[in-house]
């Protein structure tokens, strides 16, 4: 095992983890993202995430793409919170909400980066000190994304965090996958399995309503392996009102160790499975419109060109409590894990 390091323009640096199997992560400080993921085939190398090539094409045409987002992922309504009897104002930077923590959040900032070969893995331990008052979220907070690889095939990523005063944290990484390998390709063909037997609904502006529906009988029930296209395709109102699709959050069941999601490739060659601790992820199904053609290496990001398993806390627990607890304080520190086994 192996990592390597060359720069990535724009002050950032990008850093190849390669395992004994010919796995490569690549990864970068720039907002602690994953920028490629490419497993050997008997075809050749196959790339199963979106990504670009510089950090100047991030920062010029989308900074969300893979990166850790934070303070907090999704939505927050009214872009406010009150808490122990103070009232904290955000960043509105979607109608009068907050979206992944604000103009500038973890995504646009550079971490220091730590590469380190261990006995079991090659990993990047990336770190930001989040100060207090940054897009008005109270309390200085320091936090770490390890990307880690090992010989199994396991891309592991493990959140930590620490504050000084009590504030809002449920951090994720927006990573896309698409396992053909072009994202002109829609997903719409990638089976996937989700162990949920509940999703949390959108209403206006896109937030989180309070609610929790049964998946059952319903475009959402990923129960059973089903293709993307069950939900792209479907004319229910909550997969109409994302733009033919999901940007739903489900509520993982606790499988014990087995994966609680499943992403495979329309060819089978390649399956994804995920496990984590956290209690939800929030998939989204790349709902860019059918307008929409971005440049991406050799080809071109269009509509429904990938799928996120964004690990979190459902968006919007700062105002339902039967959604979780996101306040980090002092005497709790933060820590998450999220692992994506790669079957090749």
């Amino acid at each position: 095992m192996e990592i390597l390091t060359q720069s990535f323009g724009a002050q950032a640096t990008c850093y190849t983890l390669i395992n004994d199997q010919g796995v490569a992560l690549r990864v970068t400080d720039f907002g602690a993202r994953i920028v490629s993921l490419r497993v050997p085939l008997a075809t050749g190398e196959r790339e199963l995430v979106l990504g670009f090539d510089s950090a100047a094409e991030y920062q010029q045409k989308d900074t969300f793409i893979g990166a850790t987002i934070g303070r907090v992922a999704g939505r927050i309504a009214g872009a406010r919170w009150s808490y122990d009897g103070v009232n904290y104002q955000f960043e509105a930077n979607e109608n009068d909400n907050t979206l992944h923590s604000g103009v500038i959040g973890f995504e646009q900032r550079y971490w220091q980066a730590t590469p380190e070969v261990t006995p079991n893995d090659v990993r990047v331990v990336f770190t930001y000190v989040s100060t207090a008052g940054e897009n008005g979220f109270p309390g200085q907070v320091t936090a770490k994304v390890t990307y880690a690889l090992d010989n199994e095939n396991v891309w592991r990523l493990t959140y930590e965090a620490v504050t000084d005063a009590p504030t809002l944290f449920n951090p994720t990484n927006h990573v896309y996958f698409n396992l053909t390998g072009d994202p002109a390709q829609s997903v719409a063909a990638h089976q996937l399995k989700v162990a949920a037997d509940h999703f949390a609904p959108i209403g206006d502006q896109n937030l989180t309503t309070g609610a929790m529906q049964s998946v059952a009988g319903t475009s959402f029930d990923f129960r059973t392996a089903k293709p993307v296209r069950t939900a792209i395709e479907s004319t229910a109102d909550q997969n109409q009102r994302v733009g033919h699709g999901l940007d739903h959050p489900f509520l993982l069941q606790d499988t014990h160790g087995a994966p609680q999601a499943e992403l495979s490739a329309p060819d089978g060659l390649i399956r994804v499975a995920m496990t984590t601790t956290a209690p939800a992820v929030v998939v989204f199904t790349g709902n860019f419109g059918d307008d929409y053609h971005v440049p991406m290496r050799q080809s071109y990001l269009k509509n429904h060109g990938g799928l996120t398993l964004e690990t979190q806390a459902v968006p919007g627990a700062e105002r339902f409590a039967q959604y979780g607890d996101i306040v980090l304080t002092p005497a709790t520190p933060y820590h998450q894990v999220t692992a994506f086994k790669l079957d090749f």
